[in-house]
């Protein structure tokens, strides 16, 4: 089982130099998260942290592979995900997340990644995933023809 302990960064002990975090994502890193879509992946996400005046700022770089459900067929697919982020933390007086701005409790300093880099991932997925051409399931792509094919002859009945 993962720990999610590991994402969490005491923001208040970084020294003024940048930082660097690296972390490799399995199967147990999407279990582990509540209300997770996805439950499989190999991912390499490094994290650099800036500390500047007022405020810090992280770059995230994300690459690896999710299985994700094909549109088409239905079967589990393969999806090579790749992408830089960047966001800005500051510390504040409560939690809060506006205007791409996490801020972070003072009292505690403590930023916990595991859910941000999620959403990182999340938004890197294509809106549309699909097989490769010739690549989903056989049975699935003859029923989606056939049904495509009576589709049209109904379509072309009613003009």
């Amino acid at each position: 089982m993962c720990s999610l302990e590991q994402f969490k960064i005491n923001l208040k002990s970084l020294e003024d130099e940048e930082t660097s975090f690296a972390y490799d994502l399995e199967d147990d890193y999407f279990n582990a998260l509540d209300d997770s879509e996805l439950r499989h992946g190999a991912l390499h996400v490094s994290v650099s942290i800036r500390k500047a005046t007022g405020f810090f700022e992280l770059l995230f770089h994300i690459e690896g592979t999710v299985t994700v459900t094909c549109d088409r067929c239905l079967d589990d697919m393969s999806q090579p995900i790749e992408t830089d982020c960047r966001q800005i933390v500051k510390l504040g007086a409560v939690n809060s997340e506006e205007d791409d701005v996490i801020t972070v409790s003072e009292d505690e300093g403590i930023l916990d990644l595991s859910w941000v880099i999620y959403e990182y991932i999340v938004l890197a997925i294509p809106i549309k995933h699909v097989h490769a051409s010739g690549k989903c399931n056989p049975a699935m792509s003859k029923v989606l023809e056939e049904l495509s094919v009576d589709r049209s002859s109904d379509e072309a009945s009613d003009q």
